[in-house]
């Protein structure tokens, strides 16, 4: 009966955003977060030398033109990201990141550092799970940059939680892929193989073909950030598969 009852309480509790449930949640970023799990799944894998980005580009149709739907999108020139989860959220912190990053420049005449544009970005989501009249964006990010202490790789989450990684994933199939990632990851990776780790980690649950137009990736090194064009993808492509 008590479980049936804290069930029912903590239901009561889904829609409002700004207060706890008796069991100390906040539904609405359960929900978000579960939004985030019905997206296409995006990994990424920090190497020795560099970061590698890689997602899925699915369409929901193939009437529609694929080179207007990009998941990968570079903050500044030295710091780039994927999300997963709804897209034009990711449009509203890729325009605010982006933003910051100009504002840094200007004013130290130097790229931001990559945490602290992770942490701003982060300050914007958290504050989507702290204010009335708002929801959390439905999105997680993975944010990889190179700055003057070698490559950085974050996972940001609905909640502004973020983290720094040596390889992660998030989306529909992200349990496999870390599972995958956990066996294949070697803290000695460089730049090209982690590519090749990547591609093999999104074909362990991708569904139909891999090709260069339905995987994006995107690589940061000591020089820039850069999405690989589509027949650069299907090199690394024919070199895997």
């Amino acid at each position: 009966f008590f479980f049936v009852f804290s069930k029912m309480a903590d239901s009561s509790y889904s829609f409002s955003l700004t207060t706890f449930s008796p069991s100390g949640k906040l539904g609405q970023i359960d929900h978000a977060i579960a939004a985030v799990g019905q997206g296409s799944t995006s990994l990424a894998i920090k190497a020795t030398n560099g970061v590698v980005l890689a997602t899925e580009k699915k369409m929901s149709t193939q009437l529609m033109d694929g080179s207007s739907v990009q998941k990968i999108s570079a903050l500044d020139e030295h710091v780039g990201l994927v999300y997963s989860g709804m897209g034009p959220d990711a449009r509203v912190l890729v325009n605010s990141g982006r933003k910051e990053c100009q504002i840094y420049r200007r004013m130290y005449r130097e790229p931001i550092p990559v945490g602290q544009l992770v942490r701003h970005v982060a300050n914007v989501m958290q504050e989507f799970t702290q204010s009335g009249g708002v929801r959390p964006f439905g999105i997680s990010l993975l944010v990889a940059g190179y700055d003057s202490t070698g490559p950085h790789l974050f996972q940001v989450d609905p909640s502004g939680s973020y983290w720094a990684w040596k390889a992660s994933a998030i989306g529909k199939n992200m349990v496999n892929a870390k599972t995958f990632l956990e066996k294949r990851y070697d803290p000695e990776i460089e730049l090209e193989d982690a590519i090749h780790t990547a591609l093999l980690t999104l074909k362990e649950g991708f569904d139909g073909k891999m090709t260069s137009e339905n995987i994006e990736l995107g690589i940061v090194n000591d020089k820039e950030f850069r999405v690989l064009s589509p027949s650069e993808v299907k090199d690394y492509l024919d070199e895997v598969l």
